[in-house]
């Protein structure tokens, strides 16, 4: 497969949870899938201290941060062409830079480029795969679909307010909509170690293939 893999900026607090994002990048090269890294070219809605979680007085821009993880080989999301899958990692860049959810809740809006480039994709017939708070933006955007954020807390009820239908999940377990060819899975909602969180990265990529081959 080739695989579009959008990412939020580089950081769990304020960016994409970088583990979950170098999971998935492994389990899609173990598989023998190629990735491609792409991001909005925008303004983080917040930066934050990842030591202390303190909200700084700073600007920084979602590419270039998305740029750490990548190894600077990223391209803005409106350039995002054709592909098999796209994959997004969470973090709360997921929920605060790629749609409010972390603000708003179920009355979130995802953002234009991130909607577009989503849509799009799927009516390319792309598989779209979701990990970790990232499937709040499927709830959003996708009626009905079938999602997991692993526990059935506040986030869960939010998705359902949103209209999505949410399934209880482990870590090492991927939640498949074949309707909407939409896959996601919980990792660190759930996952309590990094290897929990790798396996729920391999469970992305397997639902993913599965996806691509129906």
């Amino acid at each position: 497969m080739e695989v579009a893999v959008i990412l939020s900026g580089c950081g769990v607090l304020d960016g994409s949870e970088i583990h979950e994002s170098v999971c998935l990048a492994l389990s899609l090269e173990q598989a023998g899938h190629r990735v491609s890294y792409f991001a909005p070219d925008m303004a983080q809605a917040v930066v934050t201290n990842g030591m202390t979680g303190q909200v700084l007085d700073e600007t920084r821009n979602v590419l270039v941060e998305s740029a750490r993880i990548a190894r600077g080989k990223i391209r803005p999301l409106s350039e995002m062409g054709k592909f098999d899958a796209v994959a997004l990692p969470g973090g709360l860049g997921a929920a605060r830079n790629l749609c409010d959810f972390a603000v708003r809740g179920a009355k979130c809006e995802v953002n234009g480029e991130v909607a577009r480039a989503l849509k799009s994709a799927h009516e390319a017939g792309a598989a779209l795969g979701f990990m970790c708070i990232a499937p709040v933006i499927a709830a959003r955007l996708f009626e009905g679909v079938r999602v997991t954020l692993g526990g059935d807390g506040a986030e869960a009820r939010a998705c359902e307010a949103m209209g999505a239908h949410h399934v209880v999940c482990r870590a090492d377990e991927a939640c498949i909509d074949k309707t909407w060819r939409v896959a996601s899975v919980p990792a660190y909602m759930t996952a309590r170690s990094i290897s929990e969180c790798f396996e729920s990265a391999r469970a992305l990529v397997s639902a993913l293939e599965t996806l691509c081959d129906h």
